[in-house]
């Protein structure tokens, strides 16, 4: 693949080729991946950059451990956001691109506006070589919390008012939502590869495989949908009478902005859809606190398990086997929410590790065990890390364990209303890092998705994430630590924004104990000590009665 790229470049008289992660969908997990086939970096965000004498890998700060060792010295790493192409590249140098796996937003993003940017249709590989079958399938309103058409009203109504005729609706997880559609074309998320045009009179042109939509015809039979191929998108546009476009500025690759453009007036780059999905509502949130529940019920008894289990022989594939085995207990699972992370002494520090045939550790009895996992239940997404313990800890880890845990706890208590971004939430969360010179090199907490992304924005909880929070929001709570070949530290929780007379709070939704043997009591302030026995008498009043006596017992321990 290599040596394409290369041929690419010198048969279009060009200094570079430019080639991203994601696929023509945009979504941040998906079956084709050929910026791994050609790096071997497995990372769920990234790009490359080939030129004649020098290739470069871009990726954020999750990533760049783990493209050192994917990657070796093959291509030299540049951490996302402090360097971008637009600050190392020469000027005016010829670069290829392939229009439809980039949009103008990234694209600007990386290069500003002074490159020589060609595209070209190179026809890489767009379709897995498994045949999947998984047809697209409806949720019950029981289930979604609001029935399709008054979905579709409420988009219409925003439509109408910023006077669009059309809106190009371009990501999968929002046509899932507003249709209360899902499908299994991603590896971990129950997202349907698809997209759509709704016309401000309530029409709707529906792009897919054809093969996968004879369920959702007959659920959605009431609506006026016109089904078509996935590359039926440009004769659709012609027979469209004129008037105002909305695409997305995330997912609407350049390709399809140029079709509609050529034709249409565009005066809008920001799906609602976002901002509709990320306000869940009541029905949505009581699905999640039972996934949840459910999840937790499998988390403590896995975490009951290897707490008290000799550790002789336990490999990091192992210990992931062994939670999935404990969520395929419950009826309600359907598979992991993302590829689990297991990452045992220096892997731990690994921020996204993925254990491998030849990264596969075996745990040692001093090791800090960083486990980060999640499930797809038929109501909800879950997404819980623990740190854990086997042996007494040093001070020093000890120490920073708990200054991870007083971060957590601070997000946990914020006064959203007050401090009302993620910007500000995500300043709290270092405060106690910061203030003996340690830091992590990612957000503090992302969106999440009801049975649908595990990531999933506008919302967020990171330096660079302004958007106002809202009742109804979910997101992660995840500060950590990182030492570079020696351990990994991070505690997440999954919560919801609640509103409470006139304040704004952060409820759990995960319910997974924390590991106290990792915490020195001594550096918690009363409200901290507070908060972390609530936490864990909360756990026990939600778990156990589905534990059996001898894990009851220990959780009650904890308490």
């Amino acid at each position: 693949m290599s040596i394409k790229i290369n041929n690419i470049i010198s048969s279009n008289n060009l200094d570079g080729y430019i080639l991203p992660k994601n696929d023509n969908y945009f979504t941040e997990y998906s079956k084709i991946n050929n910026l791994k086939s050609i790096t071997n970096f497995s990372g769920s965000a990234g790009f490359a950059i080939f030129l004649k004498n020098k290739k470069y890998l871009f990726v954020d700060g999750r990533y760049t451990i783990q493209a050192e060792k994917e990657v070796g010295k093959k291509f030299e790493i540049c951490e996302i956001p402090y360097v971008w192409p637009k600050d190392i590249l020469e000027k005016k140098i010829k670069i290829g691109f392939d229009p439809d796996l980039f949009t103008w937003e990234t694209l600007n993003k990386y290069f500003g506006y002074n490159y020589n940017l060609i595209p070209l249709n190179l026809k890489f590989k767009r379709k897995s070589n498994t045949k999947n079958n998984y047809p697209f399938f409806s949720l019950e309103t029981s289930i979604a919390g609001e029935s399709v058409n008054q979905k579709i009203n409420r988009l219409i109504e925003i439509m109408k008012k910023k006077k669009i005729d059309y809106n190009f609706i371009s990501s999968g997880e929002n046509i899932c939502w507003l249709l209360n559609i899902r499908g299994k074309d991603l590896p971990n998320s129950p997202i349907a590869n698809c997209k759509m045009i709704l016309t401000k009179d309530k029409e709707i042109y529906f792009f897919s495989s054809q093969d996968k939509i004879k369920k959702i015809k007959l659920s959605h039979k009431k609506l006026k949908i016109h089904f078509s191929k996935e590359d039926n998108i440009f004769k659709c546009l012609i027979n469209l009478k004129s008037g105002n476009f909305c695409v997305d500025d995330k997912t609407c690759s350049i390709f399809e902005e140029s079709l509609i453009g050529y034709k249409f007036k565009i005066v809008s780059k920001k799906d609602p859809l976002y901002n509709l999905k990320s306000l869940k509502n009541k029905i949505e949130i009581q699905n999640m606190v039972n996934a949840h529940i459910e999840d937790g019920v499998a988390l403590t008894k896995f975490l009951y398990w290897i707490k008290n289990l000799k550790i002789n022989n336990l490999t990091e594939k192992k210990i992931e086997r062994k939670l999935e085995s404990f969520r395929k207990r419950s009826k309600n699972y359907l598979y992991p929410s993302f590829d689990t992370i297991a990452g045992s002494g220096p892997n731990g520090a690994i921020i996204h590790y993925r254990s491998d045939k030849l990264s596969n550790r075996k745990l040692k009895k001093d090791d800090l065990l960083l486990l980060d996992s999640g499930g797809q239940y038929k109501w909800g997404t879950t997404d819980v890390t623990r740190t854990i313990c086997f042996s007494k800890v040093s001070n020093r880890e000890k120490n920073i364990f708990t200054r991870v845990l007083k971060g957590h706890i601070a997000v946990a208590l914020s006064n959203i209303k007050k401090l009302r971004n993620g910007h500000n939430i995500d300043k709290i969360a270092r405060k106690s890092l910061n203030s003996i010179g340690l830091d992590y090199r990612h957000g503090t907490g992302h969106g999440v998705g009801a049975f649908l992304n595990v990531h999933e924005g506008p919302q967020g909880i990171s330096k660079n994430n302004f958007v106002k929070l809202k009742e109804g929001m979910v997101l992660s709570n995840e500060p950590g630590f990182y030492k570079k070949n020696d351990f990994g530290i991070r505690i997440e929780n999954l919560v919801f924004i609640k509103k409470i007379r006139s304040k704004l709070l952060f409820e759990n939704l995960t319910m997974a104990p924390i590991d106290t043997d990792l915490v020195n009591l001594k550096m918690l302030n009363r409200d901290e000590k507070k908060y972390l026995f609530k936490y864990h008498f909360d756990v026990y009043n939600n778990i156990s009665p589905f534990l059996n006596k001898n894990e009851k017992k220990w959780l009650a321990s904890l308490i």
